[in-house]
């Protein structure tokens, strides 16, 4: 039986990965708050133009970054429970 676990110090430059990770989840955090305040400005112009398309690509938008922020924030608790999963097969 083989029993692998993951290394944090195998390999040189691994904390300076977590740091550019972490910079990389902050800024897709940033961006998904400022594609929210975008889609809501696009489906509140659409609603009160009379535009349903508009407002309901606005309306989209603001479920597809409300989407990708969970996903964003949750990353590394997905990638452990996945990795957890994983481990039981």
């Amino acid at each position: 039986m083989i029993d692998i676990d993951p290394n944090g110090t195998g390999l040189p430059g691994i904390d300076q990965l977590r740091v550019i990770v972490g910079a990389v989840m902050t800024v897709g955090l940033i961006l998904a708050v400022l594609a929210l305040i975008v889609a809501a400005i696009v489906w509140g112009f659409g609603a009160n133009s009379s535009n349903p398309h508009l407002a309901s690509r606005g309306k989209a938008g603001v479920l597809i970054a409300c989407g990708a922020a969970v996903i964003c924030g949750a990353a590394v608790t997905l990638t452990n429970f996945f990795w957890n999963v994983g481990q039981t097969i």
